[in-house]
């Protein structure tokens, strides 16, 4: 089995992560997503996206300082700016796909 640094075929991967990504939107409620990653994911991995998720919400949120996001999480500052650049600079936009799909549920 291929280990997430080795070198394997790129088309592969690309598939793979494609049907990865296809299960995760065939999921129709919060039930099921906790299932699903409950088997796909280690708790310790679990518990980093849950803290990515937390951090994103606060830094949309807006008005708290990296500190005062490290103090109420407990996550790293090198943490909290990664996030804060896939939230505001990175062009994937998935933190603010999912902000926007909760503002209208």
């Amino acid at each position: 089995m291929r280990g997430p640094g080795s070198k394997g075929n790129d088309a592969a991967r690309a598939r793979d992560e494609k049907a990865l990504c296809a299960a995760f939107a065939a999921l129709s409620s919060p039930s099921e997503a906790a299932k699903f990653l409950k088997d796909l994911a280690t708790p310790a991995e679990i518990e980093a996206f849950a803290e990515r998720w937390r951090i994103a919400g606060m830094l949309n949120e807006g008005g708290y300082s990296y500190r005062e996001i490290a103090a109420q999480t407990g996550a790293s500052t090198t943490t909290i700016g990664r996030v804060a650049r896939f939230l505001n600079d990175e062009p994937h936009g998935g933190y603010r796909l999912m902000f926007s799909k909760r503002m209208k549920s």
